[in-house]
């Protein structure tokens, strides 16, 4: 899968390109609980189920998003369901969305908005970047470096710790999460 299509962002005025060759399309494949701290986690997972992403977020937002990807209607709009239709109303769309740093224990996320000419980047957190990207049915991109930065060795049950969380099978998170440590954990979410 080619992922080169730049993209140019009128940013304060400034024109940069975003490479998205230093990212790799994801989906959020599900949503589950951490068992030891009931904290929800958001999974994102690679087009070719070879990468996986846990990026723990609030319960307000793994609502939001639960909400969105069961299709349940709700009599009022919710706040990512507002921030679809600000969009539309202002005719703009959400072309894409990249979790697209990690510094000192906390990802970082970009939404890319395009309204005639003009294409903006705005800053957000990850777990509204994604709620929103859901409504919209936009590409969702985590930066390369992300990934590298978060990959989390676990110990097997002979001690050795050779598992890496980005190659494991959806089925088997439960289990992962169950035998974790907060010492497993390379940074806090």
């Amino acid at each position: 899968m080619s992922l080169t299509a730049p993209h140019t962002l009128a940013k304060g005025g400034q024109e940069s390109a975003m490479e998205r060759a230093d990212a790799i399309q994801m989906r959020v494949e599900g949503l589950t609980l951490d068992p030891a701290t009931k904290t929800p986690i958001i999974v994102l997972r690679d087009a070719e189920n070879k990468i996986n992403l846990p990026i723990w977020i609030g319960l307000l937002e793994a609502t939001a998003i639960a909400t969105e990807l069961e299709k349940i209607e709700v009599a009022r709009p919710m706040t990512h369901d507002l921030l679809r239709t600000l969009v539309d109303e202002l005719e703009a769309r959400v072309e894409a969305v990249e979790v697209s740093d990690l510094k000192d224990s906390t990802f970082y996320a970009t939404i890319y908005v395009k309204r005639g000419d003009r294409e903006i980047a705005i800053d957000a957190r990850p777990s509204d970047a994604l709620a929103v990207a859901i409504r919209a049915d936009c590409p969702i991109f985590v930066a390369k470096k992300v990934l590298e930065q978060s990959s989390i060795l676990l110990q097997d049950e002979d001690g050795a710790r050779d598992e890496n969380l980005s190659n494991v099978a959806p089925e088997k998170w439960a289990d992962i999460l169950d035998r974790m440590t907060p010492d497993d954990f390379k940074y806090k979410m």
